[in-house]
């Protein structure tokens, strides 16, 4: 059984590498397939089609962020920091897992857009319920607003636009977590 998970997980490590590297519409379960060293129906033995498949790389992302969001043990003072920090570290260590769940919304077809959507919608709700129950002032619309920076934040790197994550310096190689001003704890004044 453990090398059956060990090759369901080698197909959805290659299929966010090729995903990545091509994009959904010009990446194939059998360049997939190729890649994880499987043959195309081992690949749907797994995932009905390329659709499930992404999904199963989104799962993955989404999943990844949840967890580490709702792990993230501080008070109203610095929560707000705490999880960009999660977040910048989620987006090192996965970095196309993350970027390819950011950018998901893109494509066009509906129940992937759907899917993409209702991940958004638990992470928002993940978030604003962790700035809840730490006694952040309006959680709802500071979910909101930290959840729009981390998509910002996403979104600048795919682009290679100026960097907008103040809680890494790119140039210096180094997490910054811990020298960054938290004066207010106001995450878009950290980020900017």
């Amino acid at each position: 059984m453990a090398v059956r998970e060990d090759k369901k997980e080698r197909i959805i490590e290659c299929a966010v590498a090729l995903f990545a590297e091509n994009g959904y519409y010009k990446t194939t379960t059998g360049q997939v397939a190729k890649a994880a060293g499987v043959t195309q129906p081992y690949v749907f033995h797994f995932f009905a089609n390329k659709e499930a498949l992404f999904k199963a790389v989104i799962d993955r992302a989404c999943a990844r962020i949840n967890e580490a969001f709702a792990g993230v043990e501080e008070g109203p003072e610095r929560l707000k920091h705490a999880m960009g920090c999660v977040f910048t570290e989620i987006m090192q260590a996965h970095h196309s897992e993350i970027l390819l769940a950011m950018q998901a919304h893109a494509i066009a077809e509906p129940e992937i857009r759907e899917h993409v959507r209702g991940h958004y919608r638990q992470i928002h709700d993940t978030v604003t319920d962790k700035f809840e129950k730490a006694g952040v002032s309006q959680p709802d619309k500071e979910a909101s607003r930290f959840v729009g920076i981390g998509f910002l934040i996403a979104i600048s790197d795919v682009m290679d636009l100026p960097v907008l994550n103040g809680f890494y310096d790119s140039s210096e190689g180094k997490d910054t977590c811990g020298d960054v001003s938290t004066e207010g704890d106001d995450l878009s004044e950290v980020c900017v």
